[in-house]
């Protein structure tokens, strides 16, 4: 087994109780420049496992004790979000349909080509590398809308409701200059270049 270390760099988490498998797919991977480590179960996999970590992961679907089937739930409960590419030497329709209905990214029977397994984790890797980005500019505009004041979110949620400067300013009994004052500000922390910019991340922060 590989220690798990690298939190930066993508790699191929394989867990499969075949050693064999195991050190076969670690070096196929090594070969072409991409990243691996292997574990025995997904018990183990789970001891060693950071949400910081980035990639995908090729499961084995009939793993003893927790089945690779079972473990898609499981991480699913954990909040654990690496794509997942299974593999088995004996797959059925139902299995197929039941972990690609539940997000595999694909489904390999042993013994598999090798272009199909790498085919499958440069999709993996750019599925992961999407959320990721997303995760990152959601991330974002959460600590800009942290960073308004109770006054400025109000007026933000008055803004993007569609009331003018002057329905706010007598909902809030404030002046229209003190309105457009706050207006301003949450343009300017929200980096909104406009309002129809401004409505976009108030949508975002909704959807959170």
């Amino acid at each position: 087994m590989n220690v798990i270390s690298d939190e930066a760099r993508e790699t191929v988490f394989i867990v499969d109780d075949d050693a064999s498998i195991r050190e076969g797919l670690c070096d196929l991977l090594d070969a072409v420049g991409v990243n691996a480590e292997s574990f025995a179960s997904a018990e183990e996999f789970l001891e060693h496992w950071s949400a910081a970590r980035a990639g995908c992961l090729v499961l084995d679907a009939r793993l003893p004790g927790m089945t690779g089937v079972e473990f898609q739930e499981k991480m699913k409960q954990l909040g654990i979000l690496l794509p997942i590419i299974f593999m088995t030497g004996h797959g059925d329709i139902p299995m197929v349909r039941k972990v690609m209905k539940a997000g595999a990214v694909e489904f390999l029977t042993k013994p598999f080509q090798k272009l199909e397994l790498l085919a499958a984790v440069k999709q993996a890797f750019a599925i992961d590398r999407a959320r990721r980005q997303e995760e990152a500019i959601l991330n974002s505009i959460r600590a800009r809308f942290e960073s308004l004041t109770e006054r400025e979110r109000t007026v933000m949620e008055m803004v993007t409701a569609g009331l003018l400067n002057k329905q706010i300013a007598a909902e809030l009994n404030l002046s229209e200059i003190m309105v457009k004052l706050h207006r301003r500000h949450v343009m300017d922390k929200m980096r909104a270049n406009s309002l129809a910019d401004l409505v976009k991340l108030s949508e975002r922060i909704k959807m959170q």
